[in-house]
């Protein structure tokens, strides 16, 4: 199951990202979303589980839960839009 988890400090990295989830189950990977041109966090990322039970687990526990002075953000992530389209 892939998660959406925003709100994220920008000075988090992937392993603390993986840490931060892993303690709901098995973390499969973990992505920051960077800014294509300063490489910047740009405050968001992707987290896979191994199964859903993890990943619900993670979203209830993870979605409104103060992390580094932030109120993050977490659900279940959307598939990607076709090119040439927008999510409405």
């Amino acid at each position: 199951m892939k998660l959406f988890i925003g709100s994220l400090p920008y000075n988090i990295t992937e392993p603390e990202l993986t840490e931060l989830c892993g303690t709901f189950g098995t973390v499969v990977s973990a992505k920051l979303i960077v800014d294509q041109f300063s490489g910047q966090p740009k405050g968001f990322g992707f987290v896979e589980m191994s199964n859903r039970s993890e990943g619900h687990k993670a979203m209830d526990n993870l979605n409104g839960k103060e992390y580094n002075h932030r109120k993050l953000v977490c659900n279940e992530a959307k598939p990607p839009a076709k090119k040439g389209q927008r999510r409405r």
